[in-house]
């Protein structure tokens, strides 16, 4: 999946960024942190796997 069609997906559910990591970008939503990679394509387990986390698969 594309980092952008993840983060796109997460910012449709509230998550806003936070900072950027080392090699990683922080999005927030209230308590709730999300941690992406810095890749242009994320894997998709992993990608359905953050989804399937926050309830948006």
């Amino acid at each position: 999946m594309k980092r952008t069609d993840l983060i796109g997906k997460l910012e449709k559910a509230g998550f806003e960024f936070a900072r950027h990591g080392a090699n990683h970008d922080i999005y927030v939503r209230g308590e709730d942190i999300e941690v992406i990679p810095r890749h242009k394509e994320i894997n998709e387990k992993l990608a359905r796997a953050i989804l399937r986390k926050w309830g948006l698969d």
